[in-house]
């Protein structure tokens, strides 16, 4: 079978960043991973929250939203029965999730406006051969034509100086929003569901342009890693959290033969 085409998303990029040795892993060899409580937590609010902006305007409220949580979590067991096993306390769980979708009700009023896209797929590439692809949160459009782009984040805000991430994530969407549709969003606005706060950046133009030239060098750097095959490992704090440390040369670990690069979304639309 051919293997699925190379595309940089805000998690793969984050990735490479942190360490290109679990760029590999995670994009090149798929090395399947556990998933967190954390995790299917935030995949449940944002399927309820992806309900509640379909719904006719005066459907949208807290206690409609709340009555989707267990009908959502019944087919994600249905799709993934495993998980189930990551929750010790549904009592719990649904406490929790319920305290998430009631952080987002105290932050706006769904009752006031219509989103144009929930769950929106972007793939493309981008004019400087960049492959991307992803998911936005929420796309809103108002009548005067400015567009805002939504992220929702069930964990904590991140201190100042650790934003990076955030920020890279949300100018990555608005970079790619623009290309595909002409628009430059007005704002990008990251909401803290769990702590009831919001990042708001307001990108310009110029900016993305920058922001877009940046990406272009980190493409580079993953595809030189890629047709070499050499992925070198970047050690750091965060190496307590991943799940790879048994194929990490810094722990004693030897990573798997390596599978070959398979190309990139670019490749393929060249020799097409």
């Amino acid at each position: 079978m051919t293997p699925r085409p190379i595309a940089l998303s805000p998690s793969r990029a984050s990735d490479y960043n942190q360490c290109p040795l679990l760029y590999r892993l995670r994009a090149i060899d798929r090395i399947p991973e556990d998933k967190t409580l954390a995790q299917i937590r935030g995949t449940l609010v944002h399927a309820v929250l992806e309900d509640v902006h379909g719904w006719p305007r005066e459907e949208r409220t807290y206690p409609a939203a709340v009555k989707r949580i267990k009908p959502n979590w019944a087919k994600m067991l249905q799709d993934d029965p495993e998980i189930a096993s990551l929750v010790d306390d549904e009592t719990t769980f649904f406490v929790e999730a319920r305290s998430l979708v009631r952080g987002y009700f105290e932050m706006e009023n769904p009752q006031g406006f219509d989103s144009s896209d929930q769950e929106l797929y972007v793939n493309t590439v981008l004019p400087n051969g960049v492959p991307v692809r992803g998911f936005i949160d929420r796309v809103d459009k108002a009548p005067s034509g400015e567009v805002r782009v939504v992220d929702y984040k069930t964990g904590k805000k991140p201190l100042p100086r650790y934003s990076q991430d955030a920020q890279f994530q949300m100018r990555f969407y608005a970079l790619v929003y623009w290309r595909l549709f002409n628009t430059v969003p007005t704002q990008l606005r990251l909401m803290y569901l769990k702590v009831i706060d919001s990042m708001i950046l307001t990108p310009s133009k110029e900016e993305l342009e920058y922001f877009e030239r940046d990406l272009g060098d980190l493409w580079s750097k993953i595809e030189s890693d890629g047709k070499s095959g050499s992925f070198r490992t970047k050690k750091s704090k965060l190496c307590g959290w991943c799940s790879f440390q048994d194929m990490c040369p810094e722990f004693g670990g030897t990573p798997p033969p390596y599978p070959g690069w398979p190309g990139s979304t670019a490749d393929v639309a060249e020799e097409a």
